[in-house]
């Protein structure tokens, strides 16, 4: 279900201290958003006093997921499944590749996996695999009422990721 892309992946001990390096995860997708909660993270895990090691995770949807069907036509509708996951691969070595260079730009390495799945129960699941003490995530700043119909990632992991959930908000501009 999980395809790791590229970093190979980091000890989990501190180097020579017998003490666990904190493990940061970062949700990334092709959003802004996104970019400026792994920028916060990049910038804190760079500057932190503390061994950290940065994941930084994008979930891919299941290219069934994306698409529905409106017609009988099974021939037609593997086409268009295999189609919307070509372009889906795509749009996750893009994201992947600018998470790479960002972090690449700050002198911080990072695992970067890309995992097929929902992103709220993704993230979920990797700081479960990962064993991470802080889930970094942006924020889109919906109101409560796009929220409550388009949910938020960012809420749901925050009720039920096993650790804490930093929420990187879009700084307010000053009129």
């Amino acid at each position: 279900m999980a395809e790791a892309k590229a970093a190979p992946a980091m000890v989990k001990e501190a180097e020579g201290s017998g003490r666990r390096k904190t493990v940061v995860l970062v949700a990334v997708d092709d959003s802004d958003h996104s970019y400026r909660a792994l920028e916060w993270a990049v910038r804190h895990v760079a500057t932190a006093g503390v061994a950290a090691e940065l994941v930084v995770v994008h979930a891919k949807p299941p290219a069934s997921s994306v698409v529905t069907f409106g017609s009988p036509g099974a021939a037609a509708a593997g086409d268009v499944v295999r189609v919307v996951d070509v372009d889906l691969r795509k749009r996750a070595e893009d994201v992947v590749d600018r998470a790479r260079r960002l972090c690449v730009a700050n002198s911080v390495h990072g695992l970067i996996e890309v995992m097929e799945g929902e992103a709220r129960y993704v993230l979920c699941d990797a700081v479960d695999k990962h064993h991470a003490d802080l889930l970094v995530v942006g924020s889109h700043g919906y109101g409560a009422i796009k929220r409550a119909f388009l949910g938020s990632v960012s809420d749901y992991c925050a009720h039920h990721a096993h650790c804490s959930v930093m929420i990187v908000k879009q700084p307010k501009s000053k009129k």
